[in-house]
């Protein structure tokens, strides 16, 4: 077995752990990553947040082509789904980004090691299970393994019968019934892509509302389109188990009728991975959700540090890359920072729901005082050349000093509107500020402007 020493060791090779691992080698370090699967970029580039909008995309494209391009003067013949083509093309998407990965670490020298990491004392990573098992030396180790889908007692996975997201990305005919337990991100984008090429949906959420967590004007109003365009959502229902039953997958809810349906999406959140690392061995214990505690500079113990999904937190991609960004700049440099009231969520459903800060929910309870701006997206001018004409933007703003404490998009392109957001917030800008900064016309973007406002109640175009 071979042995190789490092400056730092990435134990995972997603977004935290790669960009960690490149941000590192650009700083000067030695860097080795280990990861297990056969391709760099972990569960959001191979099974999750890249496949899935690959299928968003796609799905859209069908839809709007089957029924929506009639409106622009577009006349088209019969328009046909052809599944294995839609999948190949989501392959390719994947495998191209995994590729780039692979790319970039060759790029800035950073070694790859195929494998299951697992710590064996301070400053020692074992690899194993991989094609060249390797004993890693380091000072430094960061462990960014990400998450796994959670499950739920009483159901019983059966291969892409009753499956997660990863089952839910492949399926290879469209199904008659399609069963999504839980109302969150993953459930509601992979639900819309199946609805959109036929399947009928059915939503069963355990709690009064979709989208926990999320700004709950915004999304009672997702709730109300995702149910105009036919997907059925059941609030307030606990699953107590599923199962495949002959033909059938039966899901099982307290107080309600059985469902049957042939394919099962369970999308009810993720757990930590955190199983087989090796904790242990330099003292770690987690908490009772499986997470690794850490410190302000993500050090979970001496020369030990943790990012990502692991350590709590919005389970979020490019909040994993932040972190892992701060932990190694903290590492060489003394510093390394996150601002976490500055991190953009976006749901990719049709239309986009996206957010930042802090909900009115949140600034209720925390009593904190604040103004409110509302546009509506019908009222933009850019949303009616598109013909799509659903949503609003609200601008949550401090009543005292007008500094932006929260943005809720729901609307066209709302994920990359959020951006504006985010940026004004990060430099601390007001309401004002983003009112009296000017807007190319005619652009979605404008209804952000209108938003802020109408924090004063001074919009222009509504």
């Amino acid at each position: 077995m071979a042995e190789v020493s490092h400056d730092l060791v990435v134990i995972g090779g997603g977004p935290g752990g790669y960009v960690a691992a490149i941000r590192a080698a650009q700083l000067g370090l030695s860097v080795g990553c280990v990861e297990m699967e056969g391709e760099l970029g972990g569960t959001c580039l191979r099974i999750g947040c890249i496949p899935s909008k690959a299928m968003l995309e796609s799905s859209e494209r069908y839809h709007e082509a089957k029924d929506a391009l009639g409106a622009h003067g577009v006349k088209v013949g019969q328009v046909d789904l052809d599944l294995p083509t839609m999948l190949k093309r989501k392959e390719q998407v994947v495998h191209g980004r995994t590729q780039g990965v692979a790319f970039l670490f060759k790029k800035n020298k950073v070694a790859h090691y195929r494998g299951l990491g697992r710590i064996d004392g301070t400053g020692r990573v074992q690899v194993t299970g991989g094609p060249e098992p390797a004993t890693l030396t380091a000072k430094h180790i960061v462990i960014a393994t990400g998450s796994k889908p959670a499950s739920l007692p009483g159901v019983e996975f059966h291969s892409d019968r009753i499956g997660t997201s990863t089952e839910a990305l492949s399926y290879t005919s469209v199904p008659n019934h399609l069963v999504v337990i839980g109302a969150g991100y993953i459930g509601l984008e992979l639900g819309s892509v199946w609805l959109r090429l036929g399947a009928k949906v059915t939503v069963v959420e355990y709690l009064d509302r979709i989208l926990p967590g999320m700004d709950e004007e915004v999304a009672r109003e997702g709730q109300k389109l995702l149910q105009r365009q036919g997907m059925e959502i059941r609030l307030g229902q606990r699953v107590t188990a599923a199962r495949v039953k002959g033909k059938d997958c039966v899901v099982e809810c307290e107080g309600a009728e059985p469902l049957r349906a042939d394919r099962v999406l369970v999308a009810v959140g993720r757990a930590p991975n955190t199983d087989g690392l090796g904790l242990a061995s330099v003292g770690i214990e987690v908490d009772p959700k499986g997470r690794i505690p850490v410190d302000a500079s993500y050090q979970a113990a001496e020369g030990v540090y943790a990012i990502g999904d692991v350590i709590g937190g919005a389970m979020l991609a490019h909040k994993a890359e932040e972190e892992g960004v701060a932990c190694v700049e903290g590492i060489v440099t003394g510093y390394g920072h996150v601002n976490y009231d500055a991190i953009p969520g976006v749901v990719y459903t049709q239309p986009e729901i996206a957010t930042v800060g802090k909900s009115e929910e949140e600034l209720k309870a925390a009593g904190t005082a604040y103004r409110k701006g509302v546009f509506f997206i019908r009222a933009n001018a850019r949303a009616h050349c598109l013909g799509q004409i659903d949503g609003r933007v609200k601008v949550l703003a401090d009543a005292t000093t007008d500094r932006i404490l929260g943005v809720h998009i729901i609307g066209p392109r709302a994920g990359d509107m959020i951006a504006e957001a985010v940026v004004a917030m990060e430099f601390g800008a007001s309401a004002e500020d983003l009112a009296r900064t000017c807007h190319a016309h005619p652009t979605l973007a404008e209804a952000l402007k209108e938003a802020a406002l109408a924090v004063d109640g001074r919009t222009i175009n509504s």
